[in-house]
């Protein structure tokens, strides 16, 4: 297939020699062509510039794109988006002043979701994740990280990564899966939570690998959850299995979770609420990413990580919508980039290289995804005509992602 847009307003996120992520200072550099064109051929960027340069594409469709903006798809590398049912209730709860670790400890948050999930069937979930699939893929998203974490149990971990594996087969969006059993101790297992991580490392980890059904384990390192001691026993049994770290750390406190992530060289560090001068030391010359979820903060009402602290710091950050039901229920990665900036202090640039190219690398695919680059995926969307690529963050409810394209062909 071959496919040429022309008339570009601006082509954003362009890059002739890719990067692996982008840094501090740098992430304020937003390589952009104005009056551009695309041509992508064989589902892979092949070619872009000033369309005063554009070559003669024969045989190629022709999509128009004058006064519109082309962007790279965002890279959602946090969500929860296999699960049964809402949690409406909660939200009233916390509307009343419960604090996310006080529903927890009533059987409310992850338990609830556990409860649901396990009397569901894996058509049901499939059916209705896949609602949520074609939900992002149409506000722009291209790729997405998949958590397990909602089952609690042997059977139900499983059920969950083999939804994963099936929408990977049956949607054009790129799909990374993270087995995540150490979300929450259940009901079951309450007052034996050793009992409960040495069924995750006996029993769960070795059936994942066997079925090949993640390639990321991960593991809520917080206060009332799970310590640093079960946290790294976990780690390292997942390791001998090939599956590589991605934690959730510092969302309730300063747990000691992102010291131990770059310990275990994990690839992303996410929450990162409680990030103080010693965390940031530790991110500083690792090759694990710095990964924040403002939604979560909005939802809850909690503060925000200190994004400006650590990009000034000299880190790369990623952005992710961390959509589930209980603390985000929502993954439309365009009001991310809005709280980033307004929440956060992040400029649009910085906040647009974090949904991308950073996000990409926070789920393995900054090689294939995140940028338009020749030879990577051509995962891409038109946006309706706007005035520059800061109106994006800028104009928070509007929908402004017009035309989307996953590898290369329009969805």
């Amino acid at each position: 297939m071959k496919l040429l847009v022309k008339n570009i307003k601006k082509l954003v996120q362009v890059e002739d020699l890719p990067k692996t992520w982008v840094a501090g200072s740098d992430m304020k550099e937003l390589p952009s062509i104005d009056g551009a064109y695309l041509y992508i051929y064989d589902g892979l960027f092949a070619d872009f510039g000033p369309m005063s340069s554009c070559p003669d594409y024969p045989d190629a469709e022709v999509v128009d794109a004058t006064g519109c903006m082309v962007f790279p798809s965002f890279c959602d590398s946090h969500t929860h988006l296999v699960y049964a049912g809402s949690r409406e209730i909660e939200y009233i709860d916390k509307i009343r002043g419960l604090s996310y670790e006080e529903i927890a400890k009533r059987g409310g948050g992850i338990l609830n979701s556990a409860e649901r999930l396990r009397a569901a069937t894996e058509d049901e979930l499939f059916e209705s994740a896949m609602e949520r699939i074609n939900e992002i893929i149409a506000l722009g998203t291209g790729a997405v990280e998949i958590k397990s974490g909602y089952g609690l149990s042997t059977e139900s971990e499983l059920k969950m990564l083999r939804v994963a594996r099936r929408i990977r087969c049956e949607s054009p969006i790129t799909v990374k899966a993270t087995f995540l059993g150490a979300h929450a101790v259940p009901m079951e297992y309450r007052g034996r939570q050793s009992e409960y991580v040495e069924l995750i490392v006996k029993e769960m980890i070795p059936q994942v690998a066997a079925e090949n059904l993640a390639e990321y384990i991960d593991v809520f390192c917080d206060k009332g959850f799970f310590t640093i001691e079960e946290t790294e026993r976990m780690l390292e049994a997942a390791a001998k299995y090939g599956l590589r770290p991605k934690i959730h750390a510092n969302e309730l406190a300063l747990s000691g979770g992102i010291q131990l992530g770059v310990k275990h060289s994990a690839l992303s560090v996410d929450h990162l609420e409680f990030t103080g001068d010693e965390e940031i030391a530790a991110l500083l010359d690792s090759t694990t990413m710095a990964t924040l979820l403002p939604g979560a903060a909005f939802f809850l009402g909690m503060d925000y990580p200190p994004a400006r602290k650590m990009i000034d710091a000299g880190l790369p950050v990623a952005l992710a919508s961390d959509y589930n039901p209980g603390s985000s229920p929502s993954g439309d990665m365009k009001f991310i980039l809005s709280l980033a900036c307004v929440k956060m202090r992040m400029v649009p640039e910085e906040a647009i290289n974090a949904a991308t190219i950073n996000s990409a690398y926070a789920m393995g695919l900054s090689g294939t995804h995140g940028s338009i680059s020749r030879g990577k995926i051509a995962n891409f969307f038109i946006t309706k005509p706007i005035p520059s690529y800061e109106y994006m963050p800028y104009a928070y409810t509007q929908k402004l992602v017009d035309k989307v394209f996953l590898n290369g062909k329009k969805i």
